[in-house]
């Protein structure tokens, strides 16, 4: 199924739609501030091993979409001082690696303690997510090394992997810029991979 959305006052019938599949263990691709992502509901396991399927990665490789910065707080660990930053920098195209709470699933962690952590600044994932009561978990559909039309163009993109999952949200055009991850689980900082964002400390 191929959803059309727009960034501008996502339909919310078609978003409705969207979160019923992922209620159901839907795997969804969706846009992002970034590129387009794989994405599931956090809770389903099923789902959840689909993606891993497709993508060839485990469970350590993923991180989860959240709504806004109090979603984040619910799913992992943010002191004061990773919370300025985090609110400083959000919505935006960052990743930012932080010790899970109790509320993360181990099948999404496997056997690491710390996850990585989005809120995407476009409406369409923050309206699912919203709607869903969940985050996603989520991973790119391009690898560092592979930019195409195949991964940007959302009619290419159903037209690779619509048979391999429930649906493709076209919201336009996607980048091809990954997010810019960033470890908070030391004592400072640290920049693991430059992307789209530039980090306001």
């Amino acid at each position: 199924m191929l959803v059309k959305l727009y960034t501008k006052n996502p339909d919310q019938r078609a978003v409705d739609r969207v979160v019923e599949i992922l209620d159901g263990d839907g795997l969804i691709i969706y846009p992002t501030d970034g590129v387009y992502a794989f994405g599931c509901a956090l809770r389903s396991r099923k789902a959840l091993e689909r993606m891993k399927a497709i993508r060839q990665k485990s469970d350590g490789d993923f991180s989860i979409m959240c709504s806004d910065l109090s979603h984040i707080a619910d799913y992992v660990k943010v002191d004061n001082a990773a919370f300025r930053l985090l609110k400083r920098n959000l919505p935006g195209p960052f990743t930012f690696i932080l010790r899970a709470s109790s509320k993360v699933p181990d099948k999404a962690l496997s056997k690491r303690k710390t996850i990585g952590v989005r809120v995407a600044d476009n409406a369409i994932p923050q309206a699912i997510i919203a709607g869903l009561g969940q985050p996603l978990v989520t991973s790119s559909v391009k690898d560092d090394d592979e930019i195409t039309e195949y991964t940007t163009d959302p009619e290419l993109i159903y037209e690779k992997y619509g048979h391999m999952v429930d649906a493709v949200i076209d919201g336009g055009p996607g980048g091809i810029v990954p997010t810019t991850l960033v470890d908070l689980s030391g004592e400072e900082p640290e920049i693991v991979r430059e992307g789209g964002g530039e980090l306001i400390l």
